[in-house]
């Protein structure tokens, strides 16, 4: 057994008051997104957690890179056709987190996940390294395969397939763009009494903002 009770960090890098953020989360997740990528370290900044509500009722959560973020929302890519793909097609409330540890940080967001346009998804897939455009064809993401050689082989004759031509975006695969409805924001602060900071959106395109208990 592992006893982890003793794991402990006093949070002391900063502070969120209501004083000092936007009225809009996008704003406020656009200074602490390019923060973290000036001060933070290495870390993937953009790395990001997806959880989704499974075709069998269970939750489950895995990591994705956040490609763009915009007023709208935030856009991530992947296969349609895998579980997240096929999570999402049957309910689109979804949650994003980031977790930040450098900058003792944390953000939830949750939102409505739609498909991004047909142009915006061919846009990206166009911009990817020719190793990841095969990559994209090759790989029936979630499925049971024999083996790594497998893979590796369907790869092999994928490339040879398309050398020296263009590849096109496969049809199941694109992007999500996650519309948010509520975003919270968490600052690591002394004694656990870290700063929350909650905004919901509302009818009228306002965003109302409220402070939680930690």
């Amino acid at each position: 057994m592992n006893d982890l009770s003793n794991y402990r960090k006093s949070y002391e890098k900063s502070e969120l008051l209501e004083s000092n953020i936007p009225e809009d989360p996008i704003n406020l997740f656009n200074r602490w997104f390019h923060e973290t990528e000036e001060f933070g370290g290495n870390e993937e900044v953009n790395a990001m957690t997806v959880s989704t509500v499974g075709l069998d009722g269970f939750p489950k959560a895995r990591v994705v890179l956040l490609k763009k973020f915009t007023e709208d929302g935030f856009i991530f890519y992947t296969n349609y056709n895998s579980e997240k793909g096929k999570a999402i097609a049957a309910n689109p409330k979804i949650c994003l987190s980031f977790f930040w540890h450098s900058m003792e940080r944390q953000v939830i967001i949750k939102g409505i996940a739609q498909k991004t346009t047909e142009n915006t998804s061919d846009n990206y897939f166009d911009s990817r390294p020719e190793g990841s455009k095969l990559g994209a064809i090759v790989s029936n993401q979630s499925e049971v395969i024999p083996s790594r050689a497998y893979l590796e082989e369907n790869l092999k004759q994928l490339e040879a397939d398309f050398d020296s031509m263009v590849i096109p975006r496969p049809k199941h695969w694109g992007g999500f763009l996650v519309i948010p409805t509520q975003v919270e924001f968490w600052q690591g602060r002394p004694n656990r009494l870290h700063d929350r900071i909650r905004y919901t959106s509302e009818e009228n395109f306002s965003w109302k903002i409220e402070r939680l208990s930690p």
